[in-house]
């Protein structure tokens, strides 16, 4: 099995910054794609940003220019630098990821970890 835990969340103010961190665990072979997503109250689930195990990045308009996403593949975490954050960020945020287990190393299952508040309020 393999676990995908969220930290770094929290209450900021506008303009202040967070730094989430999602890291991965169990009996992990390799780790594809990972993302983060967020979804606020009473909207979709949206693509924050996304890296590829090569460490290619793709952003949302709204990400770009203030969030920045990378990766520790020795650790197996990911983290997104948020910076500049605004009201309309506040949502819980959570990660996935695609990986490749060891008792299945030629097919990747997509994990979710079970997500962490970012509130932007002052």
């Amino acid at each position: 099995q393999v676990q995908l835990v969220e930290s770094g969340g929290g209450l900021v103010q506008p303009g202040g910054s967070l730094r989430l961190s999602c890291a991965a665990s169990g009996n992990i072979f390799t780790i594809n794609d990972m993302g983060w997503y967020r979804q606020a109250p009473g909207k979709q689930r949206e693509l924050v940003a996304s890296i590829t195990s090569g460490g290619s990045t793709n952003y949302a308009d709204s990400a770009k220019g203030r969030f920045t996403i990378s990766r520790d593949n020795a650790k197996n975490t990911m983290y997104l630098q948020m910076n500049s954050l605004k009201p309309e960020d506040t949502a819980v945020y959570s990660c996935n990821a695609g990986v490749r287990t060891y008792r299945s190393i030629w097919r990747a299952t997509t994990y979710w970890g079970q997500g962490t508040q970012v509130t932007v309020s002052s």
